[in-house]
């Protein structure tokens, strides 16, 4: 069973938590507030999103490139993908 799967529930809240962020934000925008509380929603949000995105690569790395019963080439495909994923995240 994939670790998404498995941890939907936390991946599920987590994703939920980041949503109402992110409507806080709009609102904060919507309502002209101040300069100081917009840049610190963005930054919850921030911190929210790299904090899901270290969950999910953890258990991608834990079970894709980590497990011991992986091939050597499942084990580089695993890689890749953290790789690729890190690099779009990182731009």
């Amino acid at each position: 069973m994939s670790h998404t799967i498995r941890d939907k529930k936390p991946l599920l809240a987590r994703v939920r938590r980041i949503r109402g962020q992110v409507q806080a934000l709009e609102a904060l925008l919507e309502e002209n507030g101040d300069c100081a509380a917009v840049l610190q929603q963005i930054a919850a949000v921030r911190g929210a999103v790299g904090g899901l995105m270290a969950q999910v690569l953890e258990g991608h790395v834990r079970e894709h490139a980590g497990a011991p019963d992986v091939t050597p080439q499942e084990r580089a495909e695993a890689v890749e993908q953290v790789v690729s994923a890190l690099r779009s995240y990182l731009k």
